[in-house]
């Protein structure tokens, strides 16, 4: 007896309606909450006043900057405006190699020091400004640039608002830098500190806010070392107190514990065990790429 067996009906793929699509994820939103969960970055100008001699001797001695350039590659002519400058990290550097720089930045600490770098290096084209993001620029007196920069000072609670703020600034090209991962953050310590390290969105967010916005921005990742070597817990801690925000007494003592239990001695200085690699994503456009 023979024996017939059906095929089994194959069955149409289901077609999506439009409501029934995947939502488009804001970009912008995802920033936001990130900066509301953020347990690390609270940064005011008073906190910049008290690091700023530390803050300087720090960033003169990465090669953070050296890497920025050789993908920036100034140009003579440019003028350049330099958002979060602190005391000219970016800005005494850059001036032999363009025009103009204006330099702004909420610290006037940070400003005093960048001004006392320029008299030492003889550099008179840089203007000083002491501004926040969130002012009025036309009030400043900001005016519009070849080039705006924002290095390492995307401290925004609104990130489209601010890229919209530096295209409006700039004739030629806006540059950003983005943490990439920790960035230059420590999480052992801030955990040694009893919180809960979350820092939050890094370049991947920006990106993708870019692409959303009509922006096809070119990107590359710089590379420093973050090993040193210090004298004793006493001056470790103090290098690394700017990692927790506000570090109360108590955390302060378990971060001292740690580094007790942790620095190992070498040749008359002390270090921690492990190294650490500090990434920065640059991104970039030229404004007639930008829809």
């Amino acid at each position: 007896m023979e024996m017939f067996f059906a095929a089994p009906a194959r069955l149409a793929a289901p077609i999506m309606r439009k409501s029934e699509m995947m939502p488009v994820v804001d970009w912008n939103q995802v920033w936001q909450k990130s900066r509301m969960e953020n347990s690390v970055v609270r940064r005011d100008p008073d906190f910049w006043d008290k690091r700023a001699v530390e803050f300087t001797r720090h960033a003169t001695k990465t090669d953070y900057i050296g890497q920025f350039l050789q993908i920036m590659k100034p140009e003579p002519d440019w003028s350049v405006l330099d958002i979060g400058c602190a005391a000219g990290t970016l800005a005494v550097p850059l001036a032999p190699a363009v025009k103009s720089v204006t330099a702004l930045d909420p610290s006037p600490v940070m400003l005093s020091l960048l001004e006392k770098r320029c008299r030492d290096h003889d550099i008179a084209n840089i203007r000083a400004v002491k501004g926040r993001w969130q002012d009025d620029w036309d009030d400043l007196g900001i005016g519009v640039h070849d080039v705006a920069v924002a290095s390492r000072s995307l401290m925004v609670d609104d990130l489209r608002e601010a890229v919209v703020k530096l295209q409006g600034r700039a004739r030629k090209r806006v540059y950003l830098t983005a943490l990439v991962g920790d960035g230059p953050y420590d999480r052992k310590i801030v955990e040694a500190a009893g919180r809960k390290f979350s820092l939050g969105a890094d370049y991947i967010v920006v990106y993708n806010l870019l692409h959303q916005m009509g922006i096809y921005a070119n990107i590359a990742i710089t590379k420093t070392s973050r090993d040193a070597d210090y004298a004793g817990v006493d001056e470790a801690l103090d290098s690394m107190r700017w990692m927790v925000f506000e570090m109360g007494c108590e955390e302060e003592d378990r971060v001292a514990k740690f580094l007790r239990s942790t620095l190992v001695l070498e040749q008359g200085r002390y270090r921690l065990p492990y190294s650490r690699i500090e990434r920065w994503a640059v991104i970039w456009w030229n404004l007639n790429q930008a829809l």
